[in-house]
């Protein structure tokens, strides 16, 4: 199949394109940057250089797809730490714009990578832009049509807290505990998307993914142990005391307070309300394998 993956060659679209490529697909890869053409082409696919903010470069792009790979990336969109970037209004236009390219093109298979959250508009903080984008998607033609992949935390979020592991022996966040919870490897996902695209599409459907469930207790516990540092804890602070910490690192009042209210859905366990609902079947990727992973990287940072 002719298949275009938006996002370019990050966690998922860099394994997701190589399978791809290896199952025999012809694959476009979109990058905003030009200097990533190498590496799409290294992997065998073709290079398509361009934003996911311009409608008439996507209609061009998806000419021709058999089946188009659509995702926002936050990164694509701006900062998380500049203050006068509007999220929800970013995130509104790319899903536009995806309908509009999706209808000009005749393109009549769609994979979108949503979120878990999506369910629900309300209550799941900055997640809730990965409703608003499904929503819009829903909107095109009956004949288009639509897997709705919904991913819980990666592991890979865990890399956003190197810092104080290694300064405080911590990880601070505003939930914890020894409730379980589903976490999901990049890898697993990106098997799963390409299985999925070689299926039928019937309509508008939805699919969870995930690779594991653990508490943050044992997340502690177990990064610990592939760190060797035993004392690794996972430290719970008030809601007020988390946020204040967000703003005062200067990061984005908006994704901040999103933030916030997104680890409060967690604490209460509504974030997982549909997803325990229609629970799929784990992935292959333990959070044991990852913590092999991610003790390579904290050796690697600076001392």
């Amino acid at each position: 199949m002719n298949i275009v993956i938006t996002g370019s060659i990050g966690t998922i679209g860099k394994p997701l394109t190589k399978e791809l490529v290896e199952k025999g697909h012809s694959v476009t890869v979109i990058s905003s940057k030009g200097e990533r053409k190498p590496a799409i082409q290294a992997l065998g696919a073709k290079a398509a250089i361009g934003s996911f903010q311009d409608a008439h470069f996507l209609t061009q792009t998806f000419n021709g797809a058999d089946v188009v790979y659509l995702m926002e990336a936050w990164e694509g969109v701006g900062s998380i730490f500049d203050k006068n970037v509007d999220f929800v209004a970013a995130f509104e236009r790319i899903g536009t714009n995806y309908k509009e390219a999706v209808e000009q093109s005749g393109v009549k298979r769609v994979v979108h990578l949503s979120s878990i959250g999506a369910h629900t508009g309300q209550g799941t903080g900055s997640l809730s832009l990965h409703n608003k984008v499904e929503t819009i998607l829903r909107q095109l033609p009956d004949d288009v049509g639509i897997k709705f992949m919904r991913p819980v935390g990666f592991y890979t979020n865990l890399y956003r807290y190197l810092n104080s592991i290694k300064t405080q022996h911590t990880i601070l966040q505003s939930y914890g505990g020894d409730q379980k919870e589903p976490w999901v490897s990049p890898l697993d996902i990106a098997t799963t998307i390409a299985q999925e695209m070689e299926k039928p599409f019937v309509g508008r459907t939805v699919h969870y993914l995930a690779s594991d469930e653990v508490s943050p207790n044992e997340i502690a516990q177990l990064l610990g142990e592939a760190i060797e540092l035993p004392d690794l804890t996972w430290t719970v602070v008030p809601d007020e005391q988390m946020l204040n910490g967000l703003l005062s690192a200067g990061m984005n009042p908006w994704i901040a307070n999103g933030f916030v209210e997104m680890q409060a859905a967690q604490r209460s366990g509504s974030l997982y309300d549909d997803f325990y609902r229609h629970k799929p079947v784990l992935g292959k990727t333990k959070l044991s394998q990852f913590a092999q992973e991610f003790a390579q990287v904290y050796h690697n940072q600076p001392k």
